[in-house]
């Protein structure tokens, strides 16, 4: 079985930057898609980037693009969410998800999923 566990994360004021961190451990057979999700109080949870297991394909979420980037970490199966930029309106609970198949917006909840990490940005 996956394990999914997010580190990072905290309070940043606007306009300030954040790294979060994704690590997958146990019965990692395979290869493994990785991604973040979000939510803040009274949403839906928002896709926010993803990375290919099998390419070096990345997406980013339309509300993130330009001030977030998704790359690999230096460790097998890790993947680092950087954000720049931060406004407010990030303020959210950060999900890590791990996916045999691609990680799209609207893909559903599939997958391994970490506890969630909060992120959160003052004004």
């Amino acid at each position: 079985q996956v394990q999914v566990v997010e580190s990072g994360g905290g309070l940043v004021q606007a306009g300030g930057s954040l790294r979060l961190s994704c690590a997958l451990s146990g019965r990692t057979f395979g290869r493994y898609a990785m991604g973040w999700f979000r939510q803040a109080p009274g949403k839906e949870r928002e896709f926010v980037a993803s990375m290919s297991g099998w390419s070096a394909a990345t997406y980013l979420g339309d509300s993130v693009k330009g001030r977030f980037t998704i790359s690999r970490g230096d460790a097998r199966d890790t993947v680092i969410l950087q954000m720049h930029n931060l406004k407010p309106e990030d303020t959210a609970v950060y999900y890590c998800n791990a996916r045999t198949e691609r990680i799209l917006p609207g893909s559903g909840t599939g997958g391994s999923w970490g506890k969630g990490i909060q992120v959160t940005v003052s004004s």
